[in-house]
């Protein structure tokens, strides 16, 4: 009898300890796969080594399109630029505002607890300190050509592990591209494409986005050669005379805020003026507001949409 006792015991104390052995096994391996995931180290646009442990999980996007293509990855985005004039993209409506690359909020951005901050390489460097200080990384880019929408999206893909997803966004925008230049017809149009804010007015260059995007719809930027501004080399001075001289076709007006506002001021300021009265664009009523969310921010993966917007309203000012 007391060996039929002992039997059973000894069979439920073994068993015990090799269930204790399996699960000290596999908490183990759990720890050493965490251990062993690879670190990442990034080359932004502004030439930084920036180190990260693992795959961020906690990503906050100062601008608009970094957050698009943060989400179009798949990425753990939690915090996005505060909106202005509409300019918030699909699919990121829940997620926490924390200010933009023009003034960041740091108090939100630790809330969130970051591990990754995307900013711009021109606004956001001072901003790197800050940032650093409360365990964050910021990842430096910019966005003034399609080219460049294309480096982010490579750069972001390396950033999440989603290389091949980040080689498919920019197989598609690529497609796009094409897709845009085979569809144009007749003659390049002339454009002035103007950025504006209520009581200030510039002129987009080549080197732009929005120029950008205007030379690969099939536009002629007439201000391709006008001296940059130095505060924002990207834009010019509008300039009367020469605007007379070349007579744009077509104005098409980008803006952050509010669009309607923003054409009655431009046009506002054309009857101060009369010389703009004698104008092409604007005897044939052909000054155009561009959509906020393609035009008055980086739009990320939706470029495609821009430049095929510009492609259809180049056909439609045509046929006219």
């Amino acid at each position: 009898m007391v060996k039929q006792w002992h039997a059973p015991l000894l069979l439920l104390t073994l068993c015990a300890l090799l269930l204790t052995a399996c699960g000290s096994a596999g908490r183990s391996e759990v720890t050493d796969a965490a251990a062993a995931l690879p670190a990442l180290t990034l080359t932004d646009f502004a030439g930084r080594q920036v180190k990260f442990p693992s795959v961020p999980q906690h990503i906050v996007a100062l601008g608009n399109g970094e957050a698009d293509i943060i989400t179009a990855l798949g990425g753990a985005l939690v915090g996005k630029p505060t909106s202005s004039g509409g300019t918030t993209l699909k699919g990121n409506e829940n997620i926490m505002q924390i200010g933009t690359a023009h003034e960041v909020d740091l108090e939100k951005i630790a809330y969130l607890k970051a591990d990754a901050v995307l900013g711009n390489t021109q606004m956001n460097a001072k901003d790197i300190p800050a940032i650093e200080s409360i365990g964050a990384k910021m990842v430096l880019t910019q966005a003034n050509s399609v080219a460049d929408i294309t480096k982010q999206i490579t750069l972001f893909g390396q950033m999440l592990n989603k290389v091949p997803e980040a080689q498919q966004l920019s197989a598609d925008i690529e497609a796009g591209i094409k897709t845009a230049a085979s569809s144009r017809t007749g003659e390049k149009p002339r454009v002035l494409l103007v950025y504006g804010a209520p009581g200030t007015y510039m002129a987009a260059l080549p080197n732009s986005l929005g120029g950008n995007i205007l030379e690969l719809a099939g536009g002629v930027n007439i201000a391709a050669d006008y001296p940059a501004l130095q505060s924002y080399p990207q834009y010019a001075t509008l300039n009367t005379e020469r605007v007379m001289e070349a007579n744009p076709q077509i104005i098409l007006i980008m803006t952050h805020g509010n669009g309607e506002e923003v054409q009655r001021g431009f046009e506002q300021e054309m009857r101060q003026n009369a010389a703009w009265n004698s104008i092409d664009a604007v005897v044939h009523n052909r000054v155009r507001v561009l959509p906020a969310d393609l035009f008055g921010t980086n739009p990320g993966t939706r470029v495609t949409e821009a430049l095929q917007l510009l492609v259809s309203l180049f056909a439609e000012l045509e046929a006219q």
